[in-house]
């Protein structure tokens, strides 16, 4: 089966996220790293690209380059990742999908509901994919959690806790630390920075597993820094259309906490934990009985969580293993277009641009309902909202 070809931009040397994509991409053998722009500075770009492998003719020194470079080619890149600051993803995740490419944009997609709105039409326009890399929605676990649930295991979903918080920005001395300082400029981040980076994991998640969509939330942001401009703790209360009530912490001064994403989901019938630092167990515990410990990779879990594991029982699988499993449902859907035939309903659980609408939706309303004292707001994109009667 031929490899498919991929392109990156950003992510270059020194880059937090840049090796994670690069591992998952090449994991499975699906894709080639044939193409790549991978830093604002042209030739430190160019040549970080070679030293990866990719021909000198296709180290591009900023994404048009890439961009004209590409689409005249007969071999051009099928997928191209956009890993860059979050006010460029709406430009550059645009001008791909209008030349015909599929796009795997970071999180955020956009800074404005207005540009989500924008991709998503777009992408439905073209036939083109964009998928949006809530990546911590690639492990095992997690998918066989929402298996569980859809298949009725828990009955009813009644509430579900969801936690994205870290230290790692805690320390006041370290506030003007360029590598910290532009998560909290509203030049780059837009109009929140904990929720925005990491609080929209926690909500995506919460949505992913349960199956159901956020309608109404109220928020409580603080910084607690008074040099950000942006909060550094959040807290967001919401309710669901299946009828779920939600909880949402989200912080970066969160002393102790190394990585801090969980999940919990009560039914009627069961609860579920899992955590992505021990994300080889997930939690079980019917209502009156005893906790139970099921465990990534063993007999009789469901289609989904056997698609993405990749390693025998016992041996712990990380973050670039889940970026795999996100890069390996885009491969299986990419081929099946190419192929005219249905993909394996298993590879269809990426998360998509109107997943990343939604997302910024609740961002905005979010900062929103912060700004009015925790008012309840509407957390839909106007697109997604009913009409009025």
């Amino acid at each position: 089966m031929a490899r498919l070809g991929w392109g990156m931009i950003g992510g270059g040397e020194g880059s937090q996220i840049g090796p994670a994509h690069r591992l998952g991409a090449g994991l499975d053998g699906d894709f080639v790293f044939a193409a790549g722009a991978l830093d604002h500075r042209a030739e430190a770009g160019r040549a970080y690209a070679r030293r990866l492998g990719i021909a000198s003719d296709r180290a591009y020194g900023d994404w048009r380059e890439m961009l004209e470079g590409e689409r005249g080619r007969e071999d051009r890149v099928d997928l191209v990742t956009v890993a860059t600051p979050n006010a460029t993803h709406f430009e550059i995740a645009k001008a791909f999908l209008e030349a015909g490419f599929h796009v795997l944009c970071e999180k955020p997609m956009t800074v404005t509901v207005g540009e989500g709105e924008e991709i998503v039409r777009l992408a439905e326009e073209t036939g083109r994919i964009c998928a949006v890399n809530y990546g911590y929605s690639g492990y095992s676990l997690v998918r066989h959690m929402r298996a569980m649930v859809a298949r009725g295991d828990l009955g009813a979903v009644r509430v579900v806790v969801a936690e994205f918080s870290h230290g790692h920005h805690a320390d006041a001395a370290d506030a003007d630390n360029p590598r910290v300082r532009w998560r909290y400029d509203p030049a780059q981040m837009g109009v929140s920075a904990q929720f925005a980076d990491c609080g929209i994991h926690a909500l995506h998640m919460a949505s992913f597993v349960t199956g159901q969509e956020v309608t109404r939330l109220s928020a409580d942001f603080v910084s607690t820094m008074p040099v950000r401009t942006l909060e550094d703790d959040a807290m967001v209360n919401f309710r669901m259309d299946g009828g779920a009530v939600g909880r949402l912490w989200t912080s970066a001064v969160a002393v102790g906490r190394m990585h801090g994403l969980t999940i919990q989901v009560f039914g009627e019938k069961g609860g579920l934990r899992w955590a992505q630092e021990q994300p080889n167990q997930l939690v079980w515990t019917p209502t009156g009985g005893r906790n139970q410990i099921i465990e990534r990779g063993e007999a009789g879990l469901s289609p989904e969580a056997d698609r993405a594991s990749r390693v025998t029982i016992g041996h712990a699988e990380g973050m670039p293993l889940a970026f795999a499993n996100i890069y390996g449902d885009l491969a299986e859907c990419i081929r099946a277009r190419k192929e005219g035939r249905e993909p394996d309903p298993a590879a269809t659980l990426y998360p998509t641009a109107a997943d990343g609408l939604r997302s910024m939706a609740a961002v905005h309303g979010a900062v929103a309902s912060a700004k009015a004292d925790g008012a309840w707001v509407d957390a839909r994109p106007p697109m997604f909202r009913p009409a009025p009667a």
